[in-house]
């Protein structure tokens, strides 16, 4: 307890890293009164039929990715999500394009451009699902519950839902400028932590409940709970860097070997980003349906998440997504190339082609590990719903919503460790170094 009051007096004794955690406070708390904004025209007292419509299913885990926000029908009811989805269309296009394979090659220009021609895609996205939310709106409340012409209604909630996640966005980024970083991934993990005091008191209601099991079954649920938290966190800090060793020219003396050196790869390059995008693309069928409760064929088993196609394709989507990502973040060609012009060379593997397809063939060796397990991890709240838990807490079973929120977390703290670090402060823990995204090997010495 000591040493995290003193780790504490620490941060705030570095300037610049106390004005980042105020900045990224600040913006959480503005991006939070946001979500209880409710739609003009619309009575907030008159949102019971949208809230039970929220309370379980794929609208409740999408309500959770909104904070709230969805079932509170407020300007920020569509969150950061067509955001997401419009990042996997422009990257997707980026590896079948021409044009905006040129853009990723064109260094910071063409970030800017790719960057511009997201947030013109994202607010498309939003014209479309804006429409959707408020048609759905209207539908689920009674009329004397929107104060606006039904025919003006979704059109003029379209424009502020879309107006709500652009805004969203700029807090993103100005967390990511101005903040600890990760801006958008901040913003998706606060809606999920708000959603969890809710979640604990729902459970506990039920089990409270004639046929809940009392107390004791929920606390061993809890422990059950803090079980699947504690795996969860050792899984993604198990993405750590795998030393792939190599050797490196002793130019003076003209011979090989000496010093051995590791090349930094992980069994996940990708970070939390294949689970949100995983889950932006399940959330397509259900978009596309208006948000409607009421589903068939095709929409329906998509939008079953208790069901087996469901999981299946998500699941799936996780793997592939990780691949995905691992390929953009780590460029086997440049760092083949890197080795040699540094005179270094992996053992037995000859330098060149030879050691960039060695080193692409780790990288998918080690990468299917990670992203099975992080498949396995997104699917195990269905089988907690099995057994009987309330479907809010199942959701923190594992599942999109704790990857999210334990991934999001330890690359927080990663950014804070690393600022104490270059000023020879201690660190939040104080054994080892939390292992995250950007963290440094050491070179090996032989």
């Amino acid at each position: 307890m000591n040493h995290f009051i003193k780790t504490i007096r620490n941060i705030f004794k570095i300037e610049e890293l106390k004005s980042k955690i105020l900045y990224t406070l600040g913006f959480i708390l503005i991006y939070r009164m946001g979500s209880y904004i409710v739609l003009p025209g619309v009575d907030p007292n008159q949102l019971e039929a949208l809230r039970k419509q929220t309370s379980d299913g794929l609208l409740g885990l999408l309500n959770v990715f909104t904070g709230g926000a969805f079932s509170h029908a407020s300007i920020f009811g569509l969150g950061i999500m067509p955001y997401i989805s419009a990042s996997i269309v422009i990257q997707l296009l980026g590896v079948a394009i021409p044009y905006f394979q040129k853009l990723q090659k064109e260094g910071e220009s063409g970030r800017r451009k790719i960057n511009q021609l997201t947030r013109y895609f994202t607010v498309g996205i939003c014209l479309a699902q804006g429409f959707a939310f408020a048609k759905n709106l209207q539908n689920q409340l009674p009329l004397s519950a929107i104060a606006i012409s039904p025919a003006l209604f979704p059109i003029f909630s379209m424009f502020i839902l879309a107006t709500g996640t652009v805004f969203c966005m700029w807090l993103g980024e100005k967390i990511t400028d101005k903040g600890l970083g990760n801006g958008i991934s901040i913003l998706i993990m606060t809606g999920i932590i708000s959603r969890l005091p809710s979640a604990f008191l729902g459970e506990f209601s039920t089990a409270l409940s004639i046929k809940g099991g009392g107390t004791v079954m929920f606390l061993a649920e809890v422990i059950i709970w803090l079980s699947v938290v504690v795996f969860t966190i050792a899984i993604i800090q198990a993405t750590r860097r795998i030393p792939v060793q190599f050797a490196k020219r002793i130019v003076g003396n003209k011979q090989y070997g000496g010093v051995r050196q590791y090349i930094p790869l992980k069994i996940n390059a990708a970070g939390v980003m294949p689970i949100i995008f995983a889950q932006a693309i399940m959330f397509i069928p259900i978009t596309l349906a208006g948000f409607s409760d009421k589903l068939t064929g095709f929409v329906a088993t998509m939008s079953d998440f208790n069901g087996f196609w469901y999981n299946f394709s998500f699941a799936t989507l996780i793997i592939l997504f990780t691949y995905f990502y691992t390929a953009i973040a780590v460029n086997p060609n440049q760092m083949a190339e890197d080795m040699k012009k540094n005179g270094g060379f992996i053992p037995g593997v000859k330098p060149g082609k030879k050691t960039s397809e060695f080193i692409d063939g780790t990288i998918s060796r080690i990468t299917l590990p990670g992203s099975i397990s992080l498949a396995v991890i997104a699917i195990l709240p269905v089988f907690a719903r099995t057994i009987g838990i309330n479907s809010q807490f199942a959701q923190f079973f594992g599942g999109t919503s704790l990857l999210i929120l334990v991934g999001v977390i330890l690359d927080t703290l990663q950014q804070i460790e690393t600022h104490l670090d270059m000023r020879k402060y201690d660190g939040l823990m104080k054994s080892g170094r939390i292992k995250g995204r950007s963290s440094t090997p050491a070179a090996v010495a032989s």
